[in-house]
């Protein structure tokens, strides 16, 4: 028996939550006498997995799974489940893996719990603890089917190195016609900056910036922090950024270490879609911004004068710290 862990790679590279992933699926395993299997789509050093628990990495190179496709991968996900005779796979909470797990889930009749932000609180029966409510509160969800999938909530279980022995084996998986029903024509991605989805910090802006031609004020200081840019919707509706920066309820949800917004009043959208994040910044002019009463730090201030003062400090303390 074993605990299945679906690992995520970019251009070769594991991303952070393929060892945040392998990390719990490893505390599951030791506290039901498994081992970790691991399926990998064309990444490079999977050996890396054995730091994080991972006793086999199942590795797959066909090129027809070279681009993700969430019904392809989820057959996948569904053979190795019933070859390892796996009773738990563990993925992250990515666009992908929650658009594949759903699809597995009724592949394998398996339950499936998402956003988990704790190990289980128990494994006979597996009790996952999970956020609820848009992340005001937390509710544990019982899992009796045979098989069940687990959502691993970006930034909260974190990566613990646990190194094991670790084999990779090739594996084909026998795929049809049938489980290509859809392929990605195009892909459209940010080149040479963090992602919102694995950036540790992300700097957010929104309509006190006042106008597209002061966004520079954002870029300095996320190149300081290495952060992922952000904004808000009226942003992005006023086409001051693309949509793809656009965070919040209707956006790109934030789990980051720390969430730094700047000009932005905290619509309950917009807090809902970043109240996972751990630590929250807020500068902005208006006291009364709904947003200080969610936030960590405030700073009442303008923008114009306190970010360029912020960058400056930070760049000096990096200086030297370096």
């Amino acid at each position: 028996m074993s605990v299945l862990v679906y690992t995520e790679s970019e251009k070769g590279k594991f991303k952070k939550n393929a060892f945040e992933v392998a990390s719990y699926a490893k505390e599951i395993a030791d506290k039901t006498g498994a081992e970790v299997t691991a399926v990998a789509f064309h990444a490079e050093e999977a050996e890396m997995l054995g730091n994080y628990g991972v006793s086999k990495v199942l590795h797959i190179q066909d090129d027809a799974l070279k681009t993700f496709n969430a019904k392809a991968y989820a057959a996948v996900l569904a053979e190795v489940a019933k070859n390892e005779n796996a009773s738990v796979i563990v993925v992250s909470s990515s666009t992908d893996a929650k658009y594949m797990a759903g699809i597995l889930a009724g592949a394998l009749e398996a339950g499936y719990a998402t956003n988990a932000v704790a190990g289980p609180e128990n494994v006979s029966p597996l009790v996952v603890k999970r956020t609820a409510f848009t992340n005001k509160g937390y509710m544990f969800t019982e899992l009796q089917a045979d098989k069940n999938i687990i959502g691993v909530s970006n930034n909260a279980y974190g990566t613990h190195e646990n190194s094991v022995s670790c084999s990779v084996e090739a594996f084909s998986p026998k795929l049809s016609d049938e489980d290509f029903g859809t392929k990605s024509v195009e892909i459209d991605q940010v080149v040479g900056k963090a992602t919102i989805a694995d950036a540790d910090v992300v700097v957010s802006g929104g309509r006190g910036l006042k106008g597209p031609e002061n966004w520079g004020l954002i870029e300095d200081l996320a190149d300081v922090l290495g952060a992922a840019t952000a904004c808000s919707k009226p942003v992005s509706d006023l086409g001051w950024r693309p949509h793809g920066e656009h965070v919040g309820q209707t956006g790109k949800p934030v789990a980051s270490n720390l969430y730094i917004a700047i000009g932005i009043s905290g619509a309950i959208q917009h807090l809902a879609g970043v109240s996972a994040s751990k630590v929250k910044v807020v500068i902005n002019t208006d006291p009364e911004a709904p947003f200080f009463k969610a936030a960590d730090y405030g700073i009442v201030g303008d923008a114009f004068e306190v970010v360029p003062k912020l960058t400056e400090k930070l760049k000096e303390f990096k200086a030297q710290n370096a």
